[in-house]
């Protein structure tokens, strides 16, 4: 039980301190928020023949998993690691794997946040809800350790500036040619097909299989988000460094 009190603990911390970030509470939360709201309002984009708010809210929905678990926790992972603060806290009595779980369940609980102020935002703008229960876990679940691995393989390995700036550089190419801000059907033939293979593409089309899309995910789709699943974390494993990088 001390075990349990103590990850619940950290996360409960690490929650605070996300929650005192600006710009964490911005991206997490902001960002999608205004993605959706606008863009559903404002007819810009190019969304095909469905109604704005129902094929951007699957988008948003990725979105905040990708806020959460790539962008929150690669970003503070970095600076704990460049100040030293991760390798202090990786020996003391927390250890290093409750360390890691701590993060795993502050993650769940920002994204469980988010998804719920975007989702009834969404039905509020007239979102035509289908809600399917196993589908929308398994994007969840997947989408987050793919991305998750990814923020964990950037913080291992730069320095904590460097991992801002790319961090951000990614979270801002995926926006806008990763299948986010447009499907990927709308993006020019080379850019939409690469943005398929990509872990964001395939998560939104995995939401939009969860969420009621025209447009729903097949096994192909699956097996991309499940293959960056499987890609991330073990790179990140592979290649992390606890200890400061000059």
């Amino acid at each position: 039980m001390s075990a349990v009190r103590a990850v619940v603990a950290q996360a409960r911390t690490e929650v605070v301190l996300a929650v005192r970030q600006g710009e964490q509470l911005l991206v997490a939360l902001g960002i999608p928020l205004l993605v959706l709201v606008f863009f559903s309002v404002v007819d810009v984009l190019p969304l095909g023949s469905g109604r704005p708010v129902d094929v951007l809210t699957p988008s948003v929905a990725a979105l905040a998993v990708l806020s959460a678990s790539m962008v929150g926790v690669g970003i503070s992972t970095g600076f704990e690691r460049h100040y030293g603060v991760l390798k202090r806290l990786g020996v003391s009595p927390l250890t290093r794997p409750r360390l890691l779980g701590a993060k795993a369940l502050a993650t769940v609980a920002t994204e469980a946040v988010q998804l719920a102020v975007l989702l009834v935002v969404a039905l509020v703008l007239g979102w035509d809800a289908s809600f399917s229960f196993v589908p929308f876990v398994g994007a969840i679940v997947l989408g987050t350790v793919a991305f998750g691995g990814l923020g964990m393989l950037l913080a291992g390995v730069l320095s904590g500036p460097a991992n801002l700036a790319v961090n951000n550089a990614v979270y801002l190419l995926l926006l806008l040619f990763g299948g986010v801000a447009v499907p990927a059907a709308e993006l020019p033939g080379p850019v939409g097909a690469v943005a398929d293979l990509l872990p964001s593409g395939a998560l939104i089309a995995a939401m939009g299989d969860a969420l009621g899309s025209a447009d729903t995910a097949g096994a192909g789709t699956w097996l991309v988000l499940a293959a960056w699943a499987v890609v991330t974390p073990v790179a990140a494993a592979a290649t992390f460094s606890w200890a400061p990088r000059d």
